[in-house]
């Protein structure tokens, strides 16, 4: 008689190949599906019909074998292949590919994800995202660039939006220093004067001292009468030149309490005349005097041909209380000396913390030339200073006799007032005349200097970004700069097949997968990241189709089962009729 068991056992096996076709079905649908990792199912049998479980040999007889008959095919396990896909080069730095076991790290709504699937976009935050929306995440950095591995983070790249500008630290000067040239004998001096003959004088009579007031001084164009008066401003135009270059524009607003000796001063500020800490070849010294005995107020500049000072008559000019209008020159000059002596000048460009350019001028003036080597004074002014005063710095640097500088005077610390610019205040950089990549040199032959190499950044804008195998992702800046803007962090499971697909190429983690190890690319066995690539699916189509070929000879005999079944019982009823 037919058993009705065969039916069933037939349609179990309808049932499961089914459940296999699905299974190859989806694999093949995936089959360009980012970073998908296939899978297969795993028959086993159903529970068997016991008719005797056999008997153990004796002494008389032999042993018997169970009798069983078996009740079909169920699904024993669907597992998933996590052996990685092949790497295809995409050309879009935004694109990245594990080439390795980790997985990516992606959050959204609070919650964390996992995936093979680097397809990253920025979104309108400019965070790094997957097709879906979800966060990558990894270790973000602090305002210095520097990496933050306390916590993981959304990866953003304010690609357009972020701004650098880094201030200066070092600048190398290199060159020749001429060591042959001529040493100085004299600064350049210039004396003010209310006439060719007369220094000024004050009303009433008698000549100026240091105490006077600038209001009191007598009009040698209208005896009798004040020059100047308060609000009227005192002005140093750009035709005044120091070296042959153009002195930068400097007002003194006249006021009642004014003297000589604040005039003194601002010239002293505005011409740049630095304190050497004694007297000129000459005997005099650097600085703005008055000779209380002739009024004559007398400018001596510092020595050098490129500290030089020549002001015109008119280039120290009275400007009236509305502060353009010119009432003539303040005082009439005298070019007694011109500065001598071997100098060069060069000017280098410095960046305070806005990015903001900082132009530095560098005068070097040959000192002396003892048996020692030769020493040169350095003059160091700047009129991006933001007080009045030009001069930076001064001091000397010693050569050796064959022309080389001390390697431990070789560094000059140079500070330059920044106030109210909105940069930080000062800026402070080392200008070296050593460096790895050249020196200043002071030989026999011509001098001549250059800055070769300064640090520190102008603006710049975040122009674009990669990321390296380690996960480092680097943003490139218009003004040049290389930056650090994350790292791309990955996890690691002791049991990825115990994962669970949440659709969307991401995982979860499961009861079987274990809690998530997380690293930075290379450690742990994670492997590396590999930017501007994306993982293929790792669908073996050749496979695919066999399986599909015996999955529908499967599913074919055990349809076969239940017709050949329904024959028997069909003939079995025509015996009752």
């Amino acid at each position: 008689m037919a058993s009705t068991s065969s039916l069933f056992i037939g349609l179990t096996g309808l049932n499961t190949h089914s459940r296999k076709l699905d299974i190859i079905g989806n694999n093949i649908a995936n089959v360009n599906t980012t970073a998908f990792k296939s899978s297969r199912i795993m028959f086993e049998t159903l529970f068997q019909s016991n008719l005797g479980f056999g008997t153990a040999p004796t002494a008389n007889s032999g042993g018997v074998n169970p009798t069983q008959i078996g009740n079909g095919v169920g699904v024993g396990a669907i597992q998933r292949n996590f052996n990685n896909g092949t790497i295809n080069a995409t050309g879009d730095l935004r694109d990245l590919a594990i080439d390795g076991s980790g997985f990516f790290m992606v959050e959204s709504n609070g919650s964390t994800f996992y995936t093979r699937a680097g397809s990253f976009r920025q979104d309108i935050a400019d965070n790094l995202t997957t097709a879906t929306g979800e966060r990558l995440l990894g270790y973000g950095v602090d305002e210095d660039f520097n990496l933050v591995t306390g916590e993981l983070v959304p990866i953003n790249i304010p690609i357009g939006r972020q701004t650098i500008a880094e201030a200066t630290s070092n600048i190398s000067i290199v060159g020749n220093l001429d060591k042959s040239g001529d040493i100085p004998t004299q600064g350049s001096t210039i004396e003010l004067m209310a006439s060719s003959i007369s220094g000024p004088t004050i009303l009433g009579g008698g000549f100026i001292s240091s105490t006077s007031l600038l209001t009191s001084i007598d009009d040698p164009s209208n005896p009798g009468t004040a020059q100047f008066s308060a609000g009227q401003t005192i002005r140093l135009t750009s035709d005044a030149s120091k070296g042959g270059g153009s002195l930068p524009r400097a007002d003194l607003e006249i006021t009642a309490t004014t003297s000589v000796q604040d005039l003194m001063t601002f010239l002293e500020q505005a011409l740049g005349i630095q304190d050497t800490g004694g007297p000129n070849p000459d005997g005099s010294t650097p600085g703005v005097t008055v000779d209380p005995t002739t009024g004559v107020i007398s400018i001596v500049g510092n020595v050098g041909t490129e500290n030089n000072l020549q002001i015109s008559t008119g280039d120290l000019r009275l400007v009236d209380t509305d502060g353009t209008t010119s009432l003539g020159a303040a005082f009439e000059t005298n070019q007694v000396a011109e500065a001598d002596g071997e100098s060069v000048r060069t000017t280098v460009s410095a960046f305070d913390s806005l990015g903001t350019s900082v132009l530095v001028d560098v005068v070097m003036v040959l000192d002396s030339t003892p048996n020692t080597g030769p020493v040169w004074r350095y003059f160091i002014e700047s009129d991006a200073d933001t007080d009045l005063d030009l001069s930076v710095a001064t001091g000397t640097l010693q050569f050796d006799t064959e022309g080389q500088i001390n390697p431990d005077d070789n560094s000059v610390q140079v500070t330059i007032d920044r106030e109210n610019t909105g940069a930080d205040n000062p800026l402070s950089f080392n200008l070296n005349f050593l460096a790895d990549s050249g020196q200043t040199t002071s030989l026999a032959t011509g001098s001549n200097i250059i800055g070769l190499t300064t640090d520190g950044l102008p603006p710049g804008t975040l122009e674009n970004f990669a990321t390296g195998d380690d996960g480092t992702i680097v943003g490139r800046f218009s003004n040049g700069a290389i930056r650090t803007m994350g790292q791309v962090v990955l996890a690691k499971f002791s049991n990825p097949a115990g994962l669970i697909d949440q659709g969307g190429n991401l995982f979860g983690t499961g009861p079987n997968s274990g809690p998530a190890a997380i690293a930075s690319p290379g450690q742990l066995g994670l492997g590396a990241v590999v930017s501007g690539a994306l993982e293929a699916s790792n669908v073996d189509l050749g496979q695919e189709f066999t399986q599909m070929i015996l999955t529908s000879t499967g599913y074919s005999a055990s349809s076969r089962v239940i017709r050949t079944t329904d024959e028997l019982l069909q003939q079995l009823l025509v015996l009752g009729r």
